[in-house]
């Protein structure tokens, strides 16, 4: 498996009710279910684990517009707190442009697609394997 996972459609990103794919934890697939429920666009997770000592998981997503990138973002922190799944932080949120979620071990980027392409993290965390192959 590559550091960098591409994530199709529904199935990738919603388990069955109650199980974990192997080798995530609940708050990773909280996070890829929610952005899914959400319409996130080109649904990125990349495993920090071993590499990083910020975060497991680091999930990069786009929104179509300022609006539905805010909207997800405070969505996702909603289902976090209730979920039981310890603070969340966020930055970014009165612009939207780029939105920071700090969970604690997953950290999510919400971008509207300009400002995701300009700063490009996929290939900044791709550490030095081969650029990611466009979803």
């Amino acid at each position: 498996m590559t550091p960098l996972e591409s994530l199709p459609a529904k199935a990738a990103a919603t388990p069955p009710p109650g199980a974990s794919p192997v080798g995530e934890s609940p708050l990773h697939t909280l996070v890829l279910t929610s952005l899914d429920d959400d319409q996130a666009q080109e649904v990125v997770s990349i495993p920090l684990e071993g590499k990083s000592s910020i975060a497991d998981h680091m999930v990069i997503a786009s929104g179509r517009s300022t609006r539905q990138v805010a909207a997800m973002a405070q969505k996702l922190a909603e289902r976090i707190k209730h979920a039981g799944m310890g603070p969340v932080r966020l930055e970014g949120l009165p612009a939207a442009d780029w939105v920071l979620i700090d969970a604690g071990d997953v950290v999510v980027h919400l971008f509207r697609p300009e400002v995701r392409s300009f700063y490009n993290l996929e290939r900044m965390w791709a550490f030095g394997d081969a650029p990611p192959a466009a979803a």
